[in-house]
């Protein structure tokens, strides 16, 4: 029998302590934070941190008016992403899609890609990937760069990727980030 996960109480919110499964609302849990960047609930994926879910992530993240939620790049994994509220810019493979409210977007392994909230008022979506390959790169994209969701040169290397943004910090949830 699967057991049930226990919580470990942050400063911040919630966070399972233990491999099992459980039930936790994301109002409760932990996310992190930075103006530019957007915020994203990391209870089940928190992928700029050390917990983690073997075979999928997930991450709702809020996004505002031109906040990317990541930089361009390409995961050997699939990643998927849906739209609940708000409008967005996918640009996938140097491309520009608008995206809005129930939008489904779909990375295949090695697709190059960001999101970038847009509109007037806050996006939320969730982010879905496999994590069973453990590739990354980062790529120089012109339709990225005029986003601000550009690397300056190529590289596989997270750190240096994100070296010239402002790190997302652990914070608790802030009211209006999801719909009631």
């Amino acid at each position: 029998m699967v057991p049930e996960s226990t919580f470990e109480q942050t400063e911040h919110g919630l966070a399972p302590m233990r491999e099992g499964w459980f039930v936790l609302n994301m109002r409760d849990a932990e996310w992190r934070h930075v103006d530019g960047r957007g915020a994203v609930c990391i209870v089940a994926d928190d992928f700029e941190g050390a917990r983690g879910f073997e075979q999928l992530g997930v991450n709702p993240f809020v996004l505002g008016p031109g906040e990317p939620m990541s930089m361009y790049h390409w995961e050997g994994d699939q990643e998927d992403f849906l739209v609940v509220r708000g409008e967005a810019v996918l640009i996938v493979e140097g491309e520009e899609r608008q995206l809005r409210a129930w939008d489904f977007a779909h990375c295949p392994p090695n697709t190059k890609h960001v999101i970038v909230g847009a509109g007037s008022s806050p996006c939320l979506l969730i982010a879905v990937g496999a994590r069973e390959r453990d590739t990354l790169g980062f790529t120089v994209d012109e339709a990225a760069k005029r986003h601000g969701a550009s690397v300056v040169e190529d590289t596989n290397d997270g750190d240096e990727a994100y070296a010239s943004v402002p790190s997302r910090e652990p914070t608790a949830y802030r009211a209006g980030w999801l719909p009631e």
